[in-house]
């Protein structure tokens, strides 16, 4: 199940083909799309993520949420392990930070701060310095 905002889903031609949540403010809770079968719009505000689950009928579905800045945030507290790739030197003018607490402080201190420790970091570009660091959930008890 792929989640993401309403902004990424009106960009992608092919979001029929996946089962997929769009966060959204536009509908008070659980809304068919009635573009896409497969696809509910949703508003945490009113309804539980489970809740939006079920309605698809798809309860254990494993999620992969591909942003924007308010849904990354909306996971911080859920997710089992989020992938962060830097490339050192690189700014997107008028970009968008990957959390909302961003840039007051970085992307590895919202995670740490949410209870996701640093794994090994993996070189995908050694040219251009391109990492990617696997955050996961403590297996710590509380």
């Amino acid at each position: 199940m792929v989640v993401h905002g309403r902004h990424s889903h009106e960009q992608q031609p092919h979001s029929y083909l996946r089962g997929r949540l769009i966060l959204t403010r536009r509908v008070p809770a659980i809304t068919l799309d009635s573009r896409n079968e497969k696809a509910l719009f949703w508003n945490p505000a009113g309804a539980s993520l489970e809740q939006a689950l079920a309605a698809l009928g798809m309860p254990n579905a494993s999620v992969g949420v591909i942003g924007g800045t308010e849904v990354f945030g909306i996971f911080l507290d859920r997710y089992d392990v989020f992938y962060l790739s830097r490339v050192p030197d690189v700014r997107l003018p008028g970009g968008r930070p990957v959390f909302p607490e961003v840039p007051s402080r970085t992307p590895e201190e919202v995670l740490a701060s949410h209870g996701l420790e640093r794994g090994p970091r993996q070189v995908l570009d050694p040219a251009k310095g391109l990492v990617v660091v696997s955050w996961q959930r403590s297996s710590k008890p509380d």
